[in-house]
């Protein structure tokens, strides 16, 4: 415990350190390298723009009054030290004023670099405020500044809110199970102790290489996910040994000896799932793989060494402040209840079981036909916001878009006229293009690197925005660069966005095959059963469909989104399945691993299959349902959150998380194990040079020393 307390006090200081941005992607598509070329040839990064929206509030402008404001914007603006220019109506372009003259639009550029932290451009922001609260008109504004600010402060509310959310329910949720206020509160302590630890080692990886900005929101998630459930496990273990008879420290170490064998083995598991994500060459996938496996590995160290050292320290004052009523529990495997009703039904008709519940899961993954991967572009930011107000209105109202494309040309020479005259007919292609607003050729210093940049009239990952980033790669281009030597590449956020989904494409069914491949082998090796694995790997692959299915039917469809409170979009975030597979997968291996090897126990001991079966469901029904309770209620708390990414994530992990603890649990695996019966333990005898590694522990604990009941 001292040893846990100063690395607590270590991860504390640390965590004051944390480097995180905002980058994602993959360094060698062609989007990143012409962005990262562009920052090269400029020294600018050409996200860095803000676009002001003034207008009236209602009825017809007063001239002096929009001019005055303009005026005074554009002034203030042109005073920070980090603004490029600022251009108006007042300068003569005519396009940034709506006709009917009750709009203005004041564009902002900047001199930050792609390596700037954008929030050192907060004045920009500050300066709209004050227009807003003091001019007398609406004054809004719209572009990567405003939006990343936007983004961290929602994603701080998300933070909290699930955080909170999901403590509070942990908490009610385990006082239901453990009936002892005591009991409920370690998972909890262990929970925080080992995202704290998981934090301050983030903080030392940052060092090192770059990380995602919300890797500590979903290492949080999924450290009080599994960090909960493994105490749970253990501890539950320990009260049933002392109820069984054993003295406090041989019950500690029956339970290690079992529940915290399973909880190893669970989070080996989960790690090897979630380290399919370390292959995706994208920095926010590398950065969720590192951030939640090093939660599971430091929440299983809490399991393993904390907790043995807090039991055996509170003993049977483990059961303090019990809650009456709900502190009298059935002792493991009396075969009464609910629980035993089902398993009777189940059990009785299995063939009958394993085909209702596979149908219904096969036809909630039905939907994933029509899943259309994106990333969330403005037309994503809640509707009530005044970025989402100011970009519905510039994309509306104005004949330039917000969203700007780049097409850059790379030669030895640009100036020769081979080069000039395939730019020429490239510029004068997209000109003539509808969708695309006046394009603006940058040349680098060198002489050797060209950017034609121009603004789209639609959001990063519309059809549209698609559509026309697909003429230029495959029509526009080619035509106007036949025969000429030089290298063309088209960045910017559509761009990105595509090349982005196509490694999503490319590489997920090969992470899915690797990681379906370790855990049958795992699992091969854990159980030495040919049919226990091949079983979970299918019925864990047809939970995170059903989960697929459902993100794609009420948030890409809208059925049932407004019931929920969610944003209908018209993409899901592309990195989406990936992540649910990996954390999903991961977290459905801890149920199966948990009540397979209470049934493999059984199992060694009588060689009853049906008894087992039945045994393991009713000896761990309460625990299981407990885990996937608490885990439904932390990633619900982040689903209720206002930003659709986090949305799409906390919606699709509890719905599988609940398919899991229901349909498949209650009723596919018995019905399953009953219906092959002794072929489910199935070992041929040429695997058997495989190591033997028992995760089912021994049948009772020696006495270790004479105790008492708990002082």
């Amino acid at each position: 415990m001292a040893a846990w307390v100063v690395i607590l006090v270590g991860a504390f200081f640390l965590a004051q350190n944390l480097s995180v941005s905002g980058e994602g992607g993959v360094e060698t598509t062609d989007a990143r390298r012409a962005s990262a070329l562009i920052e090269d040839a400029t020294g600018e990064d050409p996200r860095a723009e803000e676009y002001v929206l003034v207008e009236s509030n209602g009825g017809p402008i007063d001239e002096d009054l929009l001019a005055s404001v303009v005026g005074s914007i554009v002034t203030e603006m042109r005073a920070i030290q980090v603004v490029g220019s600022v251009n108006s109506y007042q300068d003569g372009a005519d396009t940034l004023r709506t006709p009917d003259g009750r709009m203005a639009l004041i564009r902002v550029t900047t001199t930050l670099g792609t390596d700037d932290d954008l929030d050192t451009a907060d004045p920009i922001l500050d300066v709209v405020e004050q227009a807003n609260q003091n001019s007398g008109l609406h004054v809004t504004t719209i572009g990567n500044m405003s939006v990343e600010r936007l983004f961290g402060e929602m994603a701080d509310e998300t933070f909290q809110k699930g955080e909170m959310i999901g403590i509070i329910a942990a908490l009610v949720i385990m006082v239901a199970v453990f009936g002892a206020v005591v009991a409920a509160l370690i998972p909890i302590l262990l929970a925080i102790v080992a995202i704290f630890t998981a934090v301050g080692i983030i903080v030392v990886i940052s060092t090192i290489r770059e990380l995602n900005e919300f890797t500590v929101i979903v290492t949080t998630m999924v450290g009080l996910a599994v960090g909960i459930d493994y105490t749970l496990f253990i501890i539950q273990r320990f009260r049933e040994e002392r109820e069984n008879g054993l003295e406090r420290y041989d019950a500690i170490i029956m339970a290690a000896s079992t529940a915290s064998r399973t909880v190893l083995f669970s989070g080996i598991a989960v790690a090897i799932a979630l380290a399919g994500m370390l292959i995706m060459p994208d920095i926010l996938f590398k950065s969720f793989g590192i951030g939640t496996m090093v939660v599971v590995v430091t929440a299983v160290a809490a399991a393993l060494t904390l907790l043995p050292a807090l039991l055996g320290l509170l003993g049977d004052r483990v059961n303090w402040l019990t809650i009456p009523i709900i502190g009298r529990r059935r002792s493991a495997g009396s075969g009464s209840g609910f629980w035993s009703a089902v398993t009777g039904v189940v059990t009785a008709h299995p063939a009958i079981s394993v085909v209702i519940t596979a149908t219904i899961l096969i036809a909630l993954t039905a939907p994933v036909a029509t899943l259309d991967l994106g990333s969330g572009g403005f037309s994503m930011l809640p509707e009530d916001t005044d970025e989402r107000h100011a970009f519905d209105v510039v994309i509306a109202e104005f004949s330039d878009g917000i969203i700007t494309a780049d097409v850059v040309v790379l030669a030895p020479d640009v100036a020769i006229i081979a080069v000039q005259n395939a730019i020429k007919d490239l510029t004068t292609s997209i000109e003539s293009d509808s969708f695309f607003g006046t394009a603006e050729s940058i040349d680098g210093p060198n002489g050797d690197i060209v950017d034609i940049r121009f603004s789209i009239a639609g959001d990063v990952s519309s059809e549209e925005s698609i559509n026309a980033i697909n003429r230029i790669r495959n029509d526009y281009v080619p035509a106007a660069f036949a025969g000429v030597n030089a290298e063309v590449l088209v960045g910017g956020g559509t761009a990105e966005v595509m090349d982005s989904v196509e490694i999503v494409r490319r590489y997920v069914p090969l992470i899915m095959a690797a990681v379906l491949a370790a855990s049958f082998i795992l699992l091969l090796v854990a159980f030495r059963s040919i049919v226990v694995p091949l079983k979970a790997v299918i019925m864990n692959l047809l939970s995170v469909g059903s989960a697929y299915g459902m993100v794609v039917l009420v948030f890409q469809k809208g059925v049932g989104s407004s019931l929920f409170g969610f944003q209908e979009v018209p993409v899901i975030e592309s990195w989406i399945p990936l992540f649910l597979f990996a954390i999903l997968f991961g977290l459905s291996m801890d149920y199966h691993v948990f009540l397979l090897s209470r049934i493999k126990e059984r199992y060694d001991q009588t060689g009853d299959n049906s008894g087992s079966v039945a045994y393991g469901l009713h000896s761990t029904a309460s625990i299981i349902t407990g885990a996937a309770l608490i885990m439904v209620a932390v990633f619900g708390g982040f689903a209720l959150g206002p930003l659709s990414m986090f949305q799409q994530m906390g919606f699709g992990l509890a719905v599988a998380v609940i398919l899991d603890a229901t349909i498949v649990r209650m009723v596919l695996v018995p019905a399953s194990m009953e219906l092959l019966g002794d072929k489910n333990w199935y070992f041929p005898s040429w695997l058997e040079w495989l190591p033997k590694i028992s995760i089912e522990g021994a049948a009772r604990a020696e006495p270790l020393m004479d105790s008492d009941d708990g002082d």
